[in-house]
């Protein structure tokens, strides 16, 4: 009951070049999808609306609160009756204590500063 040693290698072998053909077929599908969206195709994630109250939620909330009230950085609630809009959108952009500067893309710090100095 000799066994061939070289058969396990062989099966190895032909395993790892039908997976490489399969990703390498993958990947030119992708590529067409990718080149689709670049031209103005489908909106993807990042390029989809800008609105405030979801980049607060997945940017903001972890240190000011899901509901605006505050936690690791102070309370939102009533900030427009505190700071005047320009002093809110300097924060926004240049940060503020243990709040780091530039978390909101510089054209869209007007849009956000408005919007939190509305919140109640």
């Amino acid at each position: 009951m000799n066994r061939n040693p070289l058969v396990p290698f062989f099966i190895i072998m032909v395993f790892g070049i039908g997976l490489t053909l399969a990703l390498s077929f993958k990947g030119l599908g992708d590529a067409k999808e990718l080149a689709k969206e670049k031209k103005g195709g489908a909106k993807t994630e990042q390029t989809a609306e800008f609105t405030p109250e979801k980049f607060y939620q997945q940017t903001c909330s972890g240190c000011h609160g899901q509901n605006y009230e505050g936690g690791v950085g102070p309370s939102l609630k009533g900030v427009g009756k505190q700071l005047s809009l320009d002093q809110i959108k300097d924060i926004i952009q240049h940060g503020r204590g243990n709040m780091p500067s530039g978390l909101v893309p510089p054209d869209k710090a007007d849009a956000m500063a408005k919007w939190l100095s509305q919140l109640k």
